[in-house]
């Protein structure tokens, strides 16, 4: 059987990377012949999360379609300071190639990745967070019990 995508991509800062994180990875790798996981780091407030990489890599092994990667945006900021996403488009392009599908779960990134990705789908998976009920604010709020319930 064929798969929709030729290759897509999946990306964030994953902090943490957790069992959300993992079914978006499951469902885009699914509808994938390529799907690249790709882990953004490296503002002021962080170095390369050598930890969180691994436990990525870990997690994504049991898939033979994801490239777990890693993306410094260090340089990617806006005169404000604040992220510059526009920046980060052409280091993505630069790792994944030619891109057919991007994958997140909030509707409210469609403009930008449909500005930025002109060729590639944007499919949002379990916006309503009904599969698995958790976000990464949601966890970093967390007492450390049950945090380690919802990471990977």
């Amino acid at each position: 059987m064929s798969k929709k995508y030729k290759v897509g991509m999946y990306g964030g800062k994953f902090m943490p990377f957790h069992k959300g994180h993992f079914y978006c990875v499951k469902k885009a790798a699914s509808m994938c012949e390529k799907l690249y996981v790709l882990l953004f780091y490296g503002n002021d407030k962080w170095l390369f999360p050598e930890d969180r990489f691994k436990r990525i890599k870990e997690a994504c092994k049991q898939f033979d379609n994801v490239i777990v990667k890693a993306i410094d945006i260090t340089n990617c900021k806006k005169e404000d300071g604040s992220e510059d996403w526009d920046a980060e488009t052409p280091l993505v392009l630069n790792v994944c190639g030619q891109l057919d599908a991007v994958f997140g779960s909030e509707s409210n990134y469609s403009d930008y990745f449909n500005r930025a990705y002109l060729n590639a789908d944007y499919v949002i998976i379990d916006e309503a967070r009904k599969t698995v009920p958790i976000s990464g604010t949601m966890i970093r709020e967390m007492n450390e019990e049950e945090r380690k319930k919802w990471i990977i």
